[in-house]
């Protein structure tokens, strides 16, 4: 596979062992960083551990120290081809080389009719479609919001909690997930409600979580419905088929059949927030498929360009095409070069069957991980996921913690979500070998940490 020549880069000797840590983390060149940083960036930034990239290949991370990680966050699952994957540079160069910007919401840029063109032949969604580009996953979120209330005529839109769909303000208003993102930004978006999602209920004292499908319904049916807003006041529902920021939670396919059948007799738009799980993570292109479902309008971000900014919201033609010329646009969105990036991914991921190999690899994760419910009862609570979608989640979310730090200084980048969750969501391209070693260490981790 590509992973394996990028492994073989000019900068990694083919036998040095990956991961390889020098220097005490951060090393010096880091702290430099670390202090400039500190000097003139904003606080907010919520910055987990010390890395400071400085250049990747495939599923490997070398920082301004030259210590090599073994990447199993994907930037937050979105170098989905690997860093720097070859056919995305050679694309990002040459268009870099022939047109950086010019406006796709005023003029005729073929590459952006190109990535529009070369996205509706992958999507859930049957018949003629029309697709919006974007900069980020927020925006898109908020594209589909606007267009989910114009298409309908109807003020509300109901999300889920535990939900995450960006922190712009309609998209942080959906956003469930953590009462800090909401924190001193009051009053947030008009119409905006929020239901119960499976396997939403976890024990604080065990970290057990417990399923109720019917819970879901029951409130929407019997709470929402009969004493907030009528349904046929509701322009769409939200989903992330799997959620992500959440806890990567994988909910049955029946909830999410049940879920489209609700919005079929109420005349909702069931709009699916593919930003985390699209591309190919879940072993499928997008992981409503693994439902069997249809959504009515799916919104794509993250993965979409291997590390360059591009998101988009695709949905039926009839469905779109309710507005007119001037309802929405944007400045950057669907710029030159994140096109050639995007086009260059769908590529990749087809050429290669990356698709497959996010299954193969991450049915070798799950069996691993899950070992370690057994070995540490008292530490590791759960072990879910599909593809390359894992979660793994502790008792407390100080156990977490420290498994993360404890990975990072052994050379493994994992990432949390959730109240308690460890994600792992490393590029396609990862290997066997690779998850092997990825295993080994986060088992070391968390055997460190297990009481």
């Amino acid at each position: 596979m590509t992973a394996d020549v990028n492994l073989n880069a000019s900068w990694l000797s083919p036998d040095r062992p990956v991961p390889d840590i020098r220097t005490a983390l951060p090393g010096p060149k880091a702290q430099a960083v670390l202090k400039r940083d500190a000097a003139v960036t904003s606080p907010s930034l919520p910055r987990v551990y010390p890395l400071v990239p400085n250049r990747a290949s495939g599923s490997v991370v070398e920082d301004a120290d030259g210590n090599l990680f073994l990447d199993f966050n994907a930037g937050i699952a979105v170098t989905s081809t690997g860093h720097c994957h070859p056919r995305v540079v050679e694309a990002v160069r040459s268009q870099a080389g022939q047109l950086l910007h010019y406006s796709a919401s005023d003029f005729y840029l073929p590459i952006y009719s190109q990535m529009c063109e070369a996205l509706t032949a992958v999507l859930p969604i049957s018949g003629h479609k029309r697709v919006f580009l974007t900069n980020s996953g927020a925006e898109a979120v908020e594209g589909a919001m606007k267009l989910a209330r114009y298409a309908t005529g109807r003020p509300y839109i109901i999300s889920f909690f535990g939900a995450f769909h960006g922190r712009t303000y309609g998209a942080v208003s959906l956003t469930a997930s953590n009462a800090k993102y909401h924190k001193g930004f009051a009053p947030l978006l008009p119409g905006i409600l929020h239901a119960p999602y499976a396997f939403s209920q976890r024990d604080p004292e065990t970290g057990k979580r417990t399923h109720d499908e019917e819970a879901t319904f029951d409130y929407l049916e019997n709470t929402l419905f009969r004493d907030q807003v009528p349904p046929t006041e509701v322009a769409g529902i939200f989903l992330e088929p799997v959620l992500g920021e959440g806890g990567y939670i994988v909910p049955p396919a029946s909830w999410i059949q049940r879920i489209r059948a609700l919005c079929d007799k109420y005349g909702i738009l069931l709009v699916v927030d593919e930003v985390q799980s699209g591309m190919g993570r879940t072993g499928k292109m997008w992981a409503i498929e693994l439902a069997g479902v249809e959504p009515d309008i799916l919104v794509s971000a993250k993965g979409i360009a291997s590390g360059l900014p591009l998101g988009a919201f695709a949905a039926k033609a009839e469905l779109m095409e309710r507005w007119s010329a001037g309802a929405h646009g944007s400045t950057y969105g669907g710029s030159p070069v994140p096109c050639a990036a995007g086009l260059a991914t769908l590529e990749t991921i087809a050429a290669e069957d990356l698709t497959d190999n996010a299954t193969k690899v991450g049915e070798e994760l799950l069996s691993g991980l899950s070992e370690l419910v057994a070995r540490f009862p008292r530490t590791v609570t759960d072990v879910r996921g599909v593809g390359l979608m894992i979660g793994v989640e502790f008792r407390t979310g100080e156990q977490a913690e420290a498994v993360q730090q404890e990975a990072f200084e052994d050379g493994l980048l994992v990432l949390e979500c959730g109240e308690s969750t460890i994600r792992m969501s490393p590029p396609l391209v990862v290997t066997l070998e690779q998850a092997h070693t990825a295993l080994r260490i986060f088992g070391d981790s968390v055997a460190a940490v297990a009481e």
